[in-house]
């Protein structure tokens, strides 16, 4: 390997050479391995020169440190498992089994899935909703200080930001309350790998990147998790974890990362992770500043739409709402007040125009655009929206909002995930314990979690949720779902 060498470039070189594998994978990088055999030439394991992702001390310690560069950190790791694993390393190396923790309310579920692997006690945070589009508001600095002073024992908080849909929150103020009381604080920006990047310059903080936004979450939080193929030229499953200063054991994040990654990790993934920082660096600042034009382009050209809205930061920026931006690769499009849903929006666009969107909600749908994207696919999607929105009608009832109903929990979700169980029809299970998640995926927030009472509002949205078409997780197909076994007030276990 030559100096400089990115990780592809030596993978590639490897694989030209007249070294015989006589070692895993099984493939062998055969030729005759089948249909998948030209991706199998750059996928080996940790052979002499190549390596180990869990004590890199060569070229993956090399390109760790590139990405640590890029984005301006301290340290950031690799992840093969997904931000999933980055989530489940922060909350578990910032907190202790039986610790209790705040997080907010539409978390990803991998945030639950800690909590119960630690036996962790949770208080929530609850975001109200932006009612213009049913999609949640970003995190109020001021609520999170009230909250930890209410539950001062707390080890750490936990925001995402941006969300799904791309509300972005203060971070900077919310770091700064909960550092003032002694706390961590985890940000999961899955979905905001972009923000902050300027290119070739690598530089964050104070330096505006994508759409001016500063990302605040690289210089003040102390853990931050990135999935780099949501937002940037990356495979899937790939994703970085960022942590700076002193809060954190960084003993015991390397210990659960240990733990939680693979023994085996891709150098196919890994090498695609490279591959985007080195994109980055190199053309970064040309393709967000495009992609700036292309946004502005598409908004001049469904300004006009009568009954479709495109969710935009002028909307809402002058009422009283917590977040300070919005991701303009995440385009909302509200059907609110219209005889369509966002399951029917999404569908007429697959169908129709060959556009195929992230997700869709009752309310509204959300296509994701990113620096890939050229001026075709923004003015297809653009055409498409006008297209639609000529033939649609208003509807005279009001669309339905988004419901914000939870269940009080009664048992810690650890506590419920590992009581004895049974299932029951949906319209049986109010006045019971959850034992599982139901979740809408995507974005994959729980609307009910283990240990949380379910009442006959949130059996309704469950219900106009599946009734609509979007799939429900941890409902079956015949309508029922897991709920603890309570005997004489006592939760039985196995």
């Amino acid at each position: 390997m030559s100096a400089g060498e990115s990780l592809y470039q030596a993978l590639s070189a490897y694989s030209e050479s007249s070294f015989y594998p006589c070692h895993m994978p099984g493939h062998k990088r055969s030729p005759l391995s089948g249909e998948m055999a030209d991706f199998y030439k750059i996928d080996i394991t940790e052979i002499d020169g190549f390596d180990n992702l869990h004590q890199a001390e060569g070229i993956l310690a090399e390109a760790q440190e590139r990405a640590s560069r890029l984005y301006g950190t301290e340290e950031t790791f690799f992840l093969v498992n997904g931000s999933t694993c980055g989530v489940l390393s922060a909350v578990m190396a910032a907190t202790r089994p039986g610790d209790e923790i705040l997080m907010a309310r539409n978390c990803h579920k991998s945030v639950y899935h800690a909590a119960i692997l630690h036996g962790l006690r949770a208080h929530y945070y609850y975001p109200e909703l932006i009612r213009e589009y049913d999609i949640f508001d970003g995190v109020c600095p001021d609520e999170i200080g009230r909250l930890l002073d209410r539950f001062p024992a707390c080890k750490a908080v936990v925001v995402t930001s941006p969300t799904y849909e791309g509300i972005i929150s203060d971070v900077k103020k919310i770091a700064d309350v909960v550092h003032e009381r002694g706390k961590i604080l985890i940000v999961d920006e899955a979905h905001g790998a972009h923000l902050g990047l300027r290119g070739a310059t690598g530089k964050t903080g104070d330096d505006r990147g994508i759409q001016g936004q500063a990302d605040a979450a690289l210089r003040d939080a102390d853990l931050v998790i990135h999935s780099l193929h949501k937002t940037l030229p990356s495979m899937t499953q790939t994703a970085l974890l960022h942590v700076n200063g002193s809060r954190v054991d960084r003993i015991r994040l390397r210990r659960y990362l240990s733990m939680l990654q693979s023994s085996s990790p891709s150098y196919v993934l890994m090498a695609s992770m490279d591959s985007c920082v080195r994109f980055l660096e190199e053309q970064g600042e040309a393709r967000f500043a495009a992609m700036q034009t292309h946004y502005e382009n598409f908004c001049k050209k469904t300004k006009n739409l009568r009954h479709l809205r495109v969710g935009k930061m002028a909307d809402v920026s002058e009422k009283t709402y917590a977040l300070t931006d919005w991701d303009i690769g995440k385009v909302v499009i509200s059907v609110r007040g219209t005889n369509m849903t966002g399951k029917a929006l999404s569908d007429a666009l697959r169908k129709e125009y060959q556009l195929e969107l992230e997700m869709a909600a009752q309310t509204y749908a959300l296509a994701m655009m990113t620096l890939m994207d050229e001026a075709e696919g923004w003015q297809r999607l653009a055409d498409a929206l006008i297209g639609i929105d000529g033939r649609i009608e208003k509807e005279t009832a009001q669309s339905a909002a988004k419901s914000t109903v939870y269940g009080e929990a009664k048992l810690t979700m650890a506590e419920a995930f590992h009581s004895r169980r049974e299932e029951l029809a949906l319209q049986d299970t109010p006045g019971r314990i959850s034992a599982d998640f139901v979740t809408p995926y995507p974005p994959g927030i729980p609307l009910v979690a283990p240990g949380e009472l379910i009442n006959e509002e949130i059996v309704k949205e469950i219900e106009r949720q599946r009734k609509t078409g979007l799939c429900v997780q941890g409902v079956s197909a015949g309508g029922r779902i897991g709920v603890v076994v309570e005997i004489h007030d006592k939760v039985w276990h196995y």
